[in-house]
């Protein structure tokens, strides 16, 4: 109780009650009665508003700023209901958007309430494993010869010095006085066939991966030009246990039960529900439209217009 007295939002709480208690209780009877001219704040919404300006501000907000945001929440109130009042909300596309979104996130919510059990992450993970597999990484020193500074001949010249390199280690002497500057790097570690992919072009990255270690290569065509290549060393590809991708398991298995989740609620709801559609006009008959069934009548019934 000490350490809660000392808590600055729970003066602020305070101050919030203090403030709206009276304002509450000098309503006339009527307007209590009303529950549709009855704004009541709630600890929680205060609080709501009180972290937001902390996160917002970095600090606390003072009384008056306290008064200002709970005054805020009871505007946005009155005008959300006036507009109700009006019929502001019928036939709106956007509000009809946000309403179908907040049904799909309370049905998703089912999914989202319920941890997995080991066994079922377990079973999960054994048919999904392949979306979790770690790619082949390769390490390589290049030489670049670039088409800028060479122009047609930047491949020949690219062949011509991989004979002089034929048999020479990775650091020979003289190797990078035969290639041109690289705007990157000229020694890649541990790179995925993705990152060698938008660093060189896709074409490069494939023929890494069919390069020998141990010895020059090449030439092989980039984006950028032509390259002598020497992979000095190939970490495998492989599907990592379990516990080593736990939490990106559980976020993937999550994000599939409210898929499924979703699925299942809009399949019961549809079903509650008959859809209506005219048919296009006859233009040879001149009869009038007949009714037609609407797509994906499986989910719910359809009759005639």
């Amino acid at each position: 109780m000490k350490h809660l007295l000392r808590e600055p939002l729970f003066h602020f709480l305070l101050i919030g009650a203090v403030l709206f208690t009276p304002y509450y209780f000098l309503q006339p009877a009527g307007s209590k009665a009303a529950d549709s001219k009855e704004i009541r704040l709630s600890l929680e919404e205060i609080s709501q508003q009180v972290l937001l300006f902390q996160s917002q501000w970095n600090r606390e907000p003072t009384t008056e700023e306290l008064g200002q945001l709970m005054e805020n929440r009871v505007q946005e109130e009155v005008l959300y209901r006036e507009a109700l009042a009006l019929g502001l909300d019928q036939g709106d596309t956007i509000v009809k958007r946000r309403m179908a979104q907040k049904m799909q996130f309370l049905a998703e919510d089912v999914a989202a309430a319920r941890e997995p059990t080991p066994e079922e992450l377990e079973h999960w993970y054994r048919e999904h494993s392949a979306q979790f597999a770690l790619p082949a990484r390769y390490s390589f020193r290049h030489l670049y010869f670039s088409p800028d500074r060479r122009g047609v001949n930047a491949r020949d010249e690219a062949a011509r010095a991989m004979e002089k390199l034929q048999g020479q280690p990775e650091d020979s002497d003289g190797a990078e006085a035969l290639a041109d500057p690289f705007m990157f790097q000229d020694y890649y570690r541990e790179g995925s066939p993705e990152f060698l992919g938008k660093e060189f072009g896709p074409n490069f990255a494939k023929a890494i991966e069919q390069l020998a270690t141990g010895s020059w290569q090449g030439p092989v065509e980039s984006g950028l030009g032509w390259h002598l290549v020497f992979v000095d060393d190939v970490i495998a590809g492989r599907v990592p246990d379990l516990e080593e991708v736990m939490p990106e398991v559980k976020t993937a298995w999550l994000i599939e039960q409210k898929a499924l989740a979703w699925e299942k609620a809009y399949k019961e709801m549809r079903a509650r529900y008959t859809v209506l559609l005219p048919a296009p006009p006859d233009e040879t008959s001149g009869q009038a439209p007949q009714p037609a069934e609407a797509p994906g009548a499986d989910s719910g019934d359809v009759t005639p217009l």
